[in-house]
Formats: structure tokens, sequence, C-alpha cells
């Protein structure tokens, strides 16, 4: 379920402090908040797909520790974020 390249660079570019910046924690929270958005939508239709239901736990923690690190770096950044995101400030 991995995300077409055309849908990547263009998160690359809305969330990205430069064109070719894929490591800051906003574009890697913005990528995994789309993963997470389309395996929600794929076990909505599968409920049985256990597999799929763990990879997605596995995403949901990593994006919650990389949002914990962003929140104690660059607080409004972090806000601004999660408000475009459209995700929940629980940390």
């Amino acid at each position: 379920m991995a995300l077409d390249s055309a849908k990547k660079q263009e998160i690359v570019t809305k969330y990205g402090r430069s064109e070719s910046d894929t490591g800051s924690s906003e574009v890697q929270i913005a990528l995994l908040t789309t993963r997470i958005a389309e395996l929600t939508e794929h076990l909505k239709i599968f409920k049985k797909d256990h597999a799929s239901r763990l990879g997605l736990l596995k995403l949901v923690g990593q994006r919650r520790r990389l949002m914990k690190y962003f929140k104690r770096k660059d607080k409004e950044a972090y806000l601004k974020l999660v408000e475009d995101l459209g995700i929940r400030d629980n940390i």
C-alpha cells in the first residue's frame, strides 16, 4: 500500500521546506497521515485483514513519535501542521 510517486511528490512540495525536502518532520508526518488514511479505508472494506491492521498500528505509532518530537522542537509549526492535516493534537 505504498503511495504513488505523483501523490508523494505533491505532498513533498506542499509541506517541504524546499523542492526536494523529504526528510523534514512535516513531510514525514504528512506522508504517514496519507498512508494511514488509505489503510483505514482499506480496513473498512477488508475487516479481517489483520496483517494490514498491524501495519496500520505501527504507522500510527511512528507518526505519534514524530509528532511528539516536532511539537517539542517547533510548537507553532506543529500546531499549523495539525490544523492543516486535520488530525488531533493528543500528545
